[in-house]
């Protein structure tokens, strides 16, 4: 019966979360005050909830200058009341004044503890806010934002307030409500649910409760639209850009704050919904993240022209996931331990969003990922609230590189945003408008493939910006990967440039080429160079390569990539590495190959075996290489066409395909496959080498007189399209 009940309640919820208003339209649903019996679990979770509001420490010299400094009518001369654009609406910090009095007069052990003045400064400043019911050019504001520290400020002071108070303080709070423009599903639906959750607790509300808990568990699935997708990356619009590590991560803690919070009580979401939650943390965000601790630059969008982009993650998700529930405790025990510093880092796995176009690859000593497009995604986060205002290239292939996990950090402001770390890039004067920034991508040739512990990206790269065009690859190993670029062509008159990284500077310079020799900070066009080695990361050419270095201070604004009221034009001065490849103007046949070796000094890059590594092809049509210590091939083609690898081994593909290959003693273990289209349905390759085994998606034939293997592999379809699919072969 309970059942039953559930699903009603589940279709009347989703229904009325599809009837969404237009934003602006600021609409008030205000929950209506429980009517009958005390529900006791509705009461030990607004005390949970409570107790979390509570929990911050009172900062006693804050709240003396907050209530010195209030005026009579309850404002605070520092904010500005009057800018309400998108760009401003410091009215926030009013709010946040209140809850921080709030919090000090209601929290026991406080040295403002139910002290009157406070409570006096507090209940002025509210009244303030109800008589004005400042409404944000930015709808997020008054949806969200408001609601959620109005809602906050209402469950600590509780019987504290006045009627007035409580009566105006519950509609403005009402504006988080399932018809709210952005409730919609797969967006910023769990986050709006879950403040309705805390005016339903305010209220004594068990009913709307309820309601809200079942409308979080029926979000927590896959979806084809927006929200959660297949491959564990998170898109919050229909632009197909990833956004894990914001919209998502705020779609994860929501979840994960119920989750912890009505653990235990007669609302405790369902069991499959968490596994989905915390597949979803670990292998989504977690991947995403330097050593499960530092977001990395490469999964940002807009956000990263932020002051706060890049701090290490807290722990208040992992503990929250870990209060509801017993599955996968030792991965979210052990995230918790790294971010702490109780244990090194030691994660070790390589994975593809598919969804996403961004490949990841961590590894106990250092993490690397490649970000991409294709004509299924926009290049880029629309510049939404004018932030991220120059991130034009920022999927142009960008491959951020992070030993310490603090090699970007603030660094944006000064950084020349036409020499992203990975990216081909046309060098122009400026980058276009802001207005111009996100565009469709324009080539289906975007994939990568994995067995999860090594792996292959690759990008039929085709600006959306400038008349340029490229194919490149990056296969990653254990202590290296490797960066191929073939087919550079431009038909501007303007320099191209592929750059290998721009990091905050961090110690000495080394560059090896007739001689070894240390750079003082300058600009320099370097020849015949064999490797750079800086912030233990090197550098290495496996052919002598022409470089272009820079290691000395750069000057920008914040105002110039965000637009916030934060954001000024005081100068921002740091030092920073850069290190490019200059392929001239209007290159034709322009290339490039280069082998990153993070995680080394530079005293162990004198004896790095290179030779280890061997670049089998880079052209246009196929790209290769092979790692004779670890036995891997790994190729691309972008058409069909035969490679010829050591031991004899040849492969033909008969489809554009990425492929990889596993040997061990000369014989083939493991063959990988995966279409960067996503369109086909099933690959087909040959192998002058006799193979054993089949599996359920893949088949294995002999040719007896043409001496080869034919191996045909079923691709994914559907959400599944572009992941990959190894055949496992038998002796």
């Amino acid at each position: 019966m309970r059942i039953i009940v559930l699903l009603l309640i589940l279709c009347g919820t989703v229904s009325l979360a599809q009837k969404l208003r237009r934003p602006g339209d600021n609409h008030a649903i205000p929950v209506p005050a429980g009517m009958g019996e005390q529900d006791a679990d509705l009461e030990i979770i607004r005390q949970r909830v409570i107790a979390d509001l509570l929990d911050s420490p009172v900062d006693e010299n804050r709240i003396g200058e907050l209530i010195r400094t209030q005026k009579a009518d309850g404002t605070w001369a520092t904010i500005n009341y009057k800018n309400v654009s998108k760009t401003g609406f410091q009215h926030r910090e009013h709010l946040a004044n209140i809850l921080a009095l709030s919090r000090a007069f209601r929290k026991s052990g406080s040295p403002f503890f139910n002290d009157v003045k406070v409570r006096s400064s507090a209940s002025k400043a509210l009244d303030f806010w109800i008589d004005n019911d400042f409404i944000s050019e930015n709808w997020w504001w008054n949806e969200m934002g408001t609601p959620e520290l109005i809602i906050n400020i209402l469950l600590v002071l509780d019987t504290d307030l006045t009627p007035r108070q409580r009566m105006e303080g519950v509609r403005i709070a009402g504006r988080a409500n399932m018809e709210a423009s952005g409730a919609r599903p797969g967006g910023d639906l769990i986050q709006i649910a879950g403040m309705r959750g805390k005016q339903a607790l305010f209220q004594r509300n068990p009913e709307v409760l309820s309601r809200v808990i079942a409308v979080m568990a029926t979000e927590i699935k896959t979806s084809s639209g927006r929200g959660l997708k297949p491959d564990l990356s998170f898109h919050h619009r229909t632009d197909n850009v990833i956004s894990t590590l914001g919209y998502g991560m705020g779609y994860a803690d929501s979840f994960a704050y119920w989750a912890a919070k009505i653990a235990g009580t007669k609302y405790t979401l369902p069991e499959p919904a968490m596994h989905v939650l915390i597949d979803y943390y670990l292998d989504g965000i977690c991947q995403s993240m330097v050593y499960g601790k530092y977001p990395d630059p490469g999964a940002e969008n807009r956000g990263i022209t932020r002051k706060d982009a890049l701090e290490i993650a807290g722990n208040d998700l992992p503990e929250n996931l870990l209060a509801a529930g017993s599955y996968r405790k030792a991965e979210l025990e052990n995230i918790i331990k790294i971010r702490r510093g109780e244990v090194k880092p030691a994660l070790t796995r390589d994975y593809y969003f598919w969804h996403s176009h961004y490949y990841t690859h961590q590894r106990p000593d250092y993490y690397t990922s490649v970000r991409m497009h294709s004509n299924r995604a926009s290049n880029m986060e629309q510049p939404h609230n004018e932030e991220g205002l120059k991130s034009h290239h920022y999927g142009d292939g960008s491959n951020f590189i992070s030993v310490t996990g603090e090699e970007y950090r603030q660094i944006f402001p000064v950084w020349d945003w036409q020499k992203i770390p990975g990216t081909t890039v046309l060098q122009k004067p400026d980058v276009a408008h802001w207005n111009e920034l996100a565009r469709q991508g324009r080539k289906d040739f975007t994939g990568g493939v994995t067995d999860e512990k090594y792996g292959t990206a690759a990008f039929d790269f085709e600006s959306v910006h400038d008349p340029l065009k490229a194919k490149k690859a990056w296969f990653f190993f254990d202590s290296e990967f490797v960066c191929l670029g073939a087919g550079i062509q431009s038909d501007a008159d303007l320099n191209v440039a592929t750059t290998l990284n721009q990091s905050l500077l961090n110690g000495a310079v080394t560059v090896k080429a007739d001689n070894k020799r240390q750079l003082e900070p300058d600009l320099y066009d370097l020849k015949n160079v064999n490797w750079v080695h800086h912030a233990n990361i090197g550098y290495v050419f496996p052919d002598k390569a022409n470089v272009k270095l820079r290691n000395q201070s750069q000057t920008g604004t914040w105002r110039s990539i965000n637009h916030q009221s934060w954001a000024t034009d005081e100068p921002v001065t740091k030092e920073v590495f850069t290190l490019w490849l200059d392929h001239g103007r209007k290159p034709q046949s322009g290339s490039y190959q280069y082998i990153v070796v993070p995680g080394v000094s530079e005293t162990a890059m004198n004896t790095y075996r290179s030779d280890l590594v061997k670049i089998i092809s880079n052209t246009e049509q196929m790209q290769a290489v092979e790692h004779t210590g670890l036995g891997l091939s790994q190729i691309v083609f972008y058409q069909p066409g035969i490679v010829k690898l050591g031991d004899n081994l040849n492969i033909k593909a008969d489809q554009p395909c990425l492929v990889m290959v596993t040997r061990k003693n000369s014989k083939v273990q493991k063959v990988t496959v995966s279409d960067p289209t996503g369109k086909l349905k099933k690959i087909r390759l040959e192998l002058n080498t006799r193979l054993n085994g089949a599996g359920g998606d893949w088949q294995n034939e002999w040719d007896e007189n043409r001496k080869v293997s034919v191996l045909q592999f079923s691709l994914p379809e559907e959400g599944m399209a572009g992941k990959s699919v190894s055949a496992l072969l038998t002796e």
